[in-house]
This record gives C-alpha cells, structure tokens and sequence, in this order.
C-alpha cells in the first residue's frame, strides 16, 4: 500500500487518532497542476488533511470541502474528500516566487497571507454543514487545530508537513491529526500536550522512515493505542472514470435552452475541469443525448 491513513484510539477511547501518509497523491497534484513548491507545499499539506477529515465521515456518499481564501499570491486554495479516502484539489494561482523563511522553510502563509477557512461537509441532508473561521497563522495545520475547537467544539491538534527534493518533486508529505473525545480527564490532556510539543514536524518523522503507525506508537503506544482500520488513500476526480460522466452531469446542469443552443451551433464543447486540469470533449451526439435525457429527467447514460 502507498498512501494510506491510519485510525485508532488511546487512552481508553478517551483520544481518537489518525495519520497518513500521502507523497503520492501530492505529487500527482504537483504533476497535474505543475505547483511551485511554495504552492505544492500548501496545496498538498490541505489534501493530507482533506483525505483524513473524509476519511473520518460514515456515509457512502459523504464529503468534506475544504477552502482557504487569503490576500496572499495564491489567491485560494480548494480540495474536495470523500469517505473512501479520495481527494482532490486546486490553487488558484499554482505557481508563486517568494522568498523563503529565515530557517530555509518554504513560506506557506506568506503565500496564503490573511483570510479564511471554510469546511464544508455534506452528509446527504437537505443543505450541508458550513464553517468558516478566520486564519490564525496561515500554516493551514495551525488553523484546522483552531478550526476544530471553535467551529465544532472538538479539541484538537493537527499536524502536517510536506518536504521537497531539489529538484522539486515530493520527497514526502503526511500528517496527524488527535482529537479528545468527551469526558478526556485532565490528567491525559496534560500527557498529551507535553507528547505533541515534542513533535518537531511531521516532515522529519516520515524523512526518517516513520509509517503512519510508527507515527502513532511514537505518540501512544504506552497509552493503550489500538490501531483499528487502514484507508487507502489517492488523488482521484470524477473526470478519470473514463466516460466523461463527471463532465455530462456538469453540462446538465444547464438549462434545456441552453443546451439547445449549444447543439444549434453543432461544435463539440470542451469542459475544463480545476480540480485534475484537464478537459473532457462532449461532441453534439452527446449534446443531444444529454438534452434528451434532461427531458425525460433521466441521469447521463440511462
């Protein structure tokens, strides 16, 4: 296995736990959207944490978005997850030049700059759940840490980190994230916070060779951890499938005149998608059976 995130509990069941690791599907976001590392580094650092807060949702159909809007030179930051440890995602701006901090290391907030995070998860009811927070740092990790305890009243403490060869591809990306469940007694969150301030970074974990295991029975494993389930995880859009679905159901979403026009002007359309960057070629065959099938209130294909 590749990427992939761990779950388990300690302390009882008084703490849930997940790690990851996730160079892989980093590098396939570096690659599809050729990210300068500045940009690499912050897009993929919200893609770990994308696929482990997806990864913590029940349903079949459940997502989490996650957007980061800031005054930086990136502009914004968008990545989509789902329950099945799927993710994908997008920068605004995929290449920025700046300098990098006093102690070498890329300046993720500097390219963020101030401005917001929004989570969005919809578990199929009518309207989805909405949070948004202001930055506090703009070092992403930081701010779902803030995110978590203010928007959803779950203590929390996130980890992520995303390190880069010279030449500019991914050498590893992962993260953590432990969360107190209910009733936690002081004495594990004293524990636990002495424990976590003795993380250096996520980056020098995975760089020594740590799994996400190793990760966990670094932190927990004299705190009872019980490792529970596994998720694979990978970089994957709708728009991969192969048969374009993604895309019909995108240009369905027109109205019926529209689409009739469309046809009118017998021309292929070309849809783009951001989130993998690349387009998908509906001819005026399947304009038609996309305008026939809005008709009959049918989905693409039926």
């Amino acid at each position: 296995m590749s990427d992939y995130i761990v779950r388990g509990t300690a302390a009882g069941g008084q703490i849930r736990v997940f790690a990851a690791t996730t160079r892989e599907l980093v590098e396939e976001a570096r690659v599809r959207h050729n990210t300068s590392p500045v940009i690499t580094a912050a897009l993929g650092r919200l893609l770990t944490a994308g696929a482990v807060m997806g990864s913590m949702m029940k349903g079949e159909r459940d997502s989490v978005t996650l957007i980061i809007k800031g005054d930086g030179p990136v502009g914004k930051l968008t990545v989509t997850a789902d329950s099945h440890g799927h993710v994908k995602g997008y920068a605004d701006e995929p290449v920025v030049l700046i300098h990098a901090k006093p102690n070498g290391k890329l300046d993720v907030s500097g390219a963020i700059g101030k401005g917001t995070l929004k989570v969005i998860r919809d578990i199929g009811m009518k309207e989805p759940y909405a949070g948004e927070i202001d930055l506090v740092t703009g070092e992403i990790a930081e701010d779902l840490t803030y995110y978590f305890a203010s928007s959803e009243q779950t203590p929390s403490a996130v980890g992520l980190g995303v390190l880069m060869n010279r030449d500019n591809t991914v050498n590893c990306a992962g993260g953590f994230f432990v969360q107190l469940l209910p009733d936690c007694s002081e004495e594990v969150i004293s524990e636990l916070e002495l424990r976590l301030a003795a993380v250096t970074s996520v980056t020098d974990l995975l760089s020594d060779g740590y799994t996400p295991e190793d990760i966990l029975k670094a932190l927990f494993s004299d705190m009872g951890l019980e490792l529970l389930e596994t998720t694979p995880a990978s970089f994957f859009c709708g728009c991969q499938d192969g048969n374009g679905a993604r895309a019909k159901r995108a240009v369905m979403a027109l109205e019926e005149q529209e689409l009739t026009d469309m046809i009118r002007e017998d021309k292929p359309v070309t849809v783009h998608c951001h989130f993998c960057n690349t387009d998908t070629v509906l001819s005026v065959e399947d304009l038609k059976e996309l305008l026939e099938a809005k008709k009959n209130d049918a989905e693409p294909g039926e």
